[in-house]
């Protein structure tokens, strides 16, 4: 979708829908995100961590911040420069040390289970500073992958993040083509096949997400067969219950919108699904369903 097509689209609470997007849609299930944040050590850490390192007005975005998640002002608070400080928080990696960069993501997390994030994510239209750095994820350090998973997982909380996640306006970014849905895909595929069973974890939520979302099937066109092999490979890891239920759950969802490709990935790749029967109930009634299109 063109930047014009999706301003056009702008409802009169000023949140963008995206082309792909049903006119009504309401998520079958309610996401899965992660509220364990707290938002007043967080800041009192970041304050800390920027003490004689910001410009005047990067203290301003700072208050500005702070009247946002604390004392509960609407993102309306956020000024002009709010991303600008953002992207030079995420990018200076000479002033800031990672450390700053963890506090300030897990405090973009939390801000991200607010319905009027969507307000700052429409502000980074032009220059993506956020989706630029979520691409680079494999760059990042252990523990900012985990704070910026935790980030883009908490953006599914409410509908119009959600929808932003799977925008397919496409832009160049070191070389590359790239689209919302096409570094939301990134992050979900790093996170499951990591080493790391906080990502792995936070993986199979993004994934469950992502299957919920009630989208036409054409969004899923590009990215479902890289998600289904992805997950097949993640079988081979020795996932929880909880784990094997969201995979399997966007499985079902993949098979249902691309019907040729995905059946074939499991046959030729596996392993079959079937390897988890007896785990659950709600585990072996996925099981069923993609037996009934993929027979063991």
């Amino acid at each position: 979708m063109s930047e014009p097509a999706a301003q056009q689209q702008q409802s009169q609470n000023g949140k963008e829908r995206s082309k792909s997007t049903e006119e009504k849609e309401v998520p079958r299930e309610p996401a899965l995100v992660l509220k364990d944040i707290d938002i007043k050590t967080e800041l009192e850490s970041l304050v800390k961590l920027l003490d004689g390192k910001i410009y005047k007005e990067e203290e301003v975005a700072m208050e500005e911040l702070h009247q946002y998640l604390i004392e509960d002002d609407g993102s309306w608070a956020l000024g002009d420069n709010f991303l600008i400080f953002v992207q030079r928080v995420l990018r200076d990696n000479q002033a800031f040390s990672p450390d700053t960069r963890i506090h300030l993501i897990r405090t973009l997390a939390y801000a991200a289970l607010k319905d009027d994030v969507i307000i700052i994510l429409h502000q980074d239209r032009r220059d993506h500073t956020l989706m630029n750095y979520a691409q680079d994820i494999d760059k990042q350090t252990p523990e900012e992958q985990q704070a910026w998973a935790m980030f883009m997982c908490n953006l599914f909380e409410n509908l119009g993040p959600s929808e932003w996640l799977l925008y397919i306006s496409e832009w160049e970014y070191n070389g590359q083509t790239i689209s919302n849905i096409r570094v939301t895909t990134k992050v979900a595929v790093h996170c499951i096949l990591s080493n790391c069973p906080q990502l792995k974890n936070i993986g199979s939520m993004i994934l469950y997400n992502i299957a919920i979302k009630e989208v036409k099937t054409v969004v899923f066109d590009d990215i479902a067969v890289e998600l289904a092999m992805a997950i097949l490979q993640f079988f081979q890891s020795s996932p929880n219950e909880d784990q094997i239920f969201r995979t399997l759950r966007a499985l079902v969802r993949f098979l249902e919108v691309v019907s040729q490709d995905v059946p074939m990935i499991i046959q030729m790749i596996g392993p079959h699904p079937k390897q988890f029967a007896g785990k659950s109930e709600r585990v072996d009634e996925l099981i069923k369903i993609i037996s009934r299109k993929v027979p063991a």
